[in-house]
């Protein structure tokens, strides 16, 4: 069987199309986190009392991802530093969600929330493995 290795030309436009979704993902996330903290409460985060200055207080991390990522579209050498940040921070908050999976309202948004969340984390992880490998090979460190 014949294997397709991509060039780096086209592995780089590829990883710099995932840092821009998943920057994206950011945005709306905290756009919506600060803009519509009721709704967005009403309609994912509904694990106990609603707290909109909590809300709004983790809509800047996801905000403050989505620019980093961004910026780090454009600068290859930003690229693994970003995607191991916010990877992390999914694989953390994944943990939390794992932590109190039966506590949403409705029920189903735990499960939901959690899988994708994990789901997430195993695709920031592979961004991150071809940036690190995009790194090793340019010699950044």
């Amino acid at each position: 069987m014949q294997h397709i290795v991509p060039t780096p030309a086209a592995r780089a436009t590829a990883l710099r199309a995932g840092v821009l979704a998943v920057a994206g993902v950011q945005l709306v996330t905290g756009l919506l986190m600060a803009f519509t903290p009721g709704a967005f409460y009403s309609a994912i985060a509904d694990f106990g009392p609603r707290n909109e200055h909590d809300l709004r207080d983790m809509a800047a991390f996801y905000l403050a991802s989505a620019i980093v990522l961004a910026v780090a579209a454009g600068r290859p050498s930003w690229r693994a530093p970003a995607l191991a940040l916010v990877g992390l921070q999914f694989a953390l908050h994944a943990v939390n969600h794992l932590v109190d999976v039966g506590n949403a309202d409705p029920s189903w948004i735990g499960p939901f929330d959690l899988a994708t969340l994990a789901i997430g984390g195993l695709l920031l992880g592979g961004l991150y493995r071809v940036a690190a490998r995009d790194d090793d090979a340019r010699g950044v460190r």
